[in-house]
This record gives C-alpha cells, structure tokens and sequence, in this order.
C-alpha cells in the first residue's frame, strides 16, 4: 500500500528495549527517519536505560525521531514485562499499524506477544479474520552462546523458537547470522527469514582530529581503537592480553590502545591492563560522541567479541579508510570481503585480518603483522572505504527495508508464512 496507488502510507510500528549507545540505537533511528521521508507513517517505541548506560535519545532527535516510552521496559526478564505487553497492546490498538518490526531480544519478546494478542483478540477472528498486520523481528546479535549458562541459554533458545511462530519475517544482518539462528539453533524457517544487512551514516559531519592531541598521544604512535561497551561478551580482556604480547614483539613503534565506550567491566579492565604491566599504552575514553572523527586518527580498528551480528563499529571504521582485526564472529566474512591469505594465527583479507575466537596467540599475530605493514594497512583501508560506503549505506538499508515492508505488505499470506518466491533481500 502506498500513497502513489490512492492509498494511506503503511504505518510501521517498531519496538526496540532502549536507546543506548551502540549498533541498535542507530539502526532504528536511522529507519525511523528514513522510512518517514519515503511516506511511510512511522512510530518508535522504546524503554528506559538502566542507571550507567547513555540514553541516546538527545542523538535521534538530531534526526527528527522522538520515541514514545514505556518506562517498565528493560533490557532483563521481570514481572514488569507483563504490564510491558499490555501497554504495547494498548498502543498497537490506538495506533492500528501495518507493520510491527521488533528489535533485539527483550523488545523482540515483549513486542511479539503483544502483536499476537493485537492480531487475534478481536471479534472478526472468530469470523476467521483476525486483523492485518505483519510481525517483523530483526536479530542484530542473538544470546545463544557467550551470554548466559547452558540451562539459562536452552530456555531462551526454547523462547525464540516459540516466538518465531508468531512472526511472518525474521530479519537478520549477514548470512552467518541467519544460518547459525536458523540451522544451528533451529529458530524460524527457511521462508521466514530475509537479510537487510546494516546500514551507516558516513556523511555525518565531524568535530576535527584532537583525539591523539588530547591524549598525549604522538603521531609516531600505532594507535589501536576498540569501540563498544565494556562488557562480558566483547572479551576486551584477549585484546588486552594481546596488545601485551604484541608490544614485546614488535618494540620499534611504541603501541596504544583506545578504549571508546564505558560499561560495568571499565574496573576490571583498568586492572587488568595494570596486571599485564602496559596501562600507560591503554586509554579509557568513555564514550565520545564524534567516533568517525577519531576513526580518521587511528592505525587500526580492532573487535575482540565473542558473539557479534554484524559489528557496525568496524563498518563505521572502515568507511573512515581503516583496516580492521576482528574475531571469526557474526558476519565477518560481509565485512572482510575476499581471502587473500591463511597465516600462522590468523587470516587476511581484502579490508582487514581475523582471528578465531578466544585465540590470544593469533589474535597477538595479527596485531603485531599489521603494525609492521603499514602499506597493507592501507591498502585494506581504501578497499574497505568503497566497499563500506556501497555495501553498507544507510540509503541502502532504508530503501531495502522500505521494499521488503511493501513485500510483505502487498502479499496475501497463510499465519506465519512467506512466499518461498519473494525475492531475498541480502547483499546480492
């Protein structure tokens, strides 16, 4: 349905558990804002953050979003979730959309049952026409694995198998995602699912080059920079570790790491970077709105995680023409482009270097090879420039999006399926 056929403009609705710093927050924003300038009706739903982490709600509205809130809306499992559902049912009735698009786990779950209550309590379902709507979910990681213990892991992975049948399309962000959450996990089925891989802002405007100047940091320097919160599953401690091994093997050029974010292992961290005898080489920095403008700064961008979607900090990193290290996680493969080369440790490819994960060895490898190839290093940062900036745009993803609502919209479906005819929406 679109205005251009003398109809009203699909009206999406689309839940995501809080706007905080990182790869989420910017992808909903980014829908939200572009959607909106195609005709789309759009309305953004979203919970509070919890004490410690940066609400970015100031940042969308930079881009003329304005979310509604749910206060009881939280990232971890509780009884408020049930008044969470009703609430969003609430709003589903008041708002009458087309399109609900869940984001992310918490809202993902919340969101779903809500859109199923929506869909069938109403009284034409017992004339076997419940209302219109179609269910959209978008993984941009998932908690299968590196999150939780075994028990807690099975019963979430139970959780996204139920919720799958209450959902016409599954969205994921590389083609490793959809494979490990379809056939690894068995979540969803095959017609389910598209890929809409993630989209970035490169032609945001920039603040200038004073990260290293504000830092002590020389021009002379291999400056490192690892961007994400500093939590459990980015292992921050390996990159750490690492950096450790890599500056003894490679002393010529002194070594430094970045640390672009904040979260509740910063403690930690600091400490363990006091332990392994290199904190003067390491800098927290919080987190800093401007990260292009300190990607054009660095020698190299690196993402030690043990679980990743698909990284949008390295994405951001190479449209800034840098070369990237990362762990053979999410999907790396869409990112690194083609393989050049297998070394002892580690892999090269056209835009950067992966490593296995949880390898220390390799991972150091592949830091030290990198800093004693600058030529390479910058060869990998202009191939990743004009690939990041094709592959990766947010027009990209707007109008990808924009085609895959108009897809389902447009197509007369049984409960829960998809034409296995559509066309997939992937990097082709």
């Amino acid at each position: 349905m679109t205005e251009a056929a003398g109809e009203r403009s699909l009206r999406v609705v689309r839940i995501i558990d809080r706007l905080i710093y990182g790869g989420p927050t910017r992808n909903v924003v980014f829908l939200t804002e572009g959607l909106s300038k195609l005709g789309f009706e759009c309305h953004l739903i979203t919970g509070i953050p919890a004490t410690g982490e940066r609400d970015m709600a100031a940042w969308a509205l930079q881009y003329q979003v304005e979310p509604h809130r749910i206060p009881e809306m939280s990232r971890e499992l509780c009884a408020r979730d049930a008044l969470v559902v009703v609430k969003l049912w609430r709003l589903f009735k008041k708002l009458r959309p087309d399109i609900i698009h869940t984001h992310k786990s918490k809202a993902g779950a919340t969101g779903r049952i809500a859109a199923f209550l929506y869909r069938y309590c109403t009284f034409s379902t017992l004339l076997g026409r419940p209302r219109r709507v179609q269910v959209l979910h978008t993984f941009h990681g998932h908690i299968f694995h590196s999150y939780y213990g075994r028990l807690k892991t099975a019963f979430f992975v139970q959780i996204e198998r139920l919720l799958a049948r209450m959902t016409d399309c599954i969205v994921t962000v590389s083609r490793q995602q959809e494979h490990e959450i379809r056939d690894v996990y068995g979540v969803g089925r095959t017609t389910e699912f598209r890929v809409v891989p993630l989209g970035a802002d490169f032609s945001a405007s920039h603040s200038g080059n004073k990260f290293r100047q504000t830092h002590g940091i020389s021009p002379e320097e291999f400056l490192i920079a690892a961007v994400g919160r500093l939590c459990e599953v980015k292992n921050f401690p390996l990159l750490l570790q690492a950096m450790a091994l890599a500056r003894k093997a490679a002393p010529s050029r002194p070594m430094r790491l970045a640390f672009i974010g904040d979260g509740h292992l910063r403690a930690e961290l600091e400490e363990e970077a006091r332990q392994l005898g290199i904190s003067e080489a390491v800098i927290f920095a919080g987190i800093c709105d401007d990260v292009d403008a300190i990607y054009r700064e660095v020698d190299l961008a690196a993402l030690s995680s043990l679980n990743e979607g698909t990284p949008l900090v390295l994405i951001e990193a190479m449209g800034q023409g840098k070369a990237v290290v990362m762990t053979e996680v999410g999907g790396y493969q869409d990112i690194l482009g083609e393989l050049l080369s297998t070394e002892k440790g580690f892999k090269v490819w056209r835009h950067g270097v992966s490593v296995g994960s949880g390898d220390l060895q390799g991972y150091a490898s592949a830091l030290a090879f990198l800093h004693a190839n600058p030529e390479l290093r910058q060869q990998m940062g202009e191939a990743g420039r004009g690939y990041s900036w094709q592959r990766f745009s947010r027009k990209r993803l707007v109008e990808d999006m924009a085609g895959l609502y108009r897809e389902l919209s447009s197509t007369r479906r049984s409960k829960g399926t998809i034409s296995e005819a559509a066309p997939r929406h992937s990097l082709g």
